[in-house]
């Protein structure tokens, strides 16, 4: 699966690594859901820097579609609340 994260780049990340990140995710759902921006930066990053660590930079050259694409670290609450769905950012 590749992974866009907004301003960044792109990252292949495995299907084994999505359980992880699909907890992550939950932790964004959560802290927007209550509003609390604190605890939303938090769990954005921690999303981020999940997608980072279990994926591999999808080369620079590829023209391939993105499976997923998460908003920046810089995204704010409101923004976020946007992209939401039912099943958060990270479907499943």
């Amino acid at each position: 699966m590749i992974v866009r994260i907004l301003g960044e780049g792109q990252y292949d990340v495995s299907d084994d690594a999505l359980p992880r990140l699909n907890e992550l995710d939950a932790a964004v759902e959560t802290a927007v859901e209550g509003g609390d921006e604190a605890a939303f930066a938090t769990a954005l990053e921690a999303l981020l820097e999940g997608v980072r660590t279990v994926g591999v930079p999808h080369a620079l050259d590829a023209l391939d579609e993105s499976d997923l694409i998460l908003p920046g670290g810089d995204a704010t609450l409101e923004e976020v609340r946007e992209l939401l769905s039912g099943d958060g950012l990270i479907p499943g």
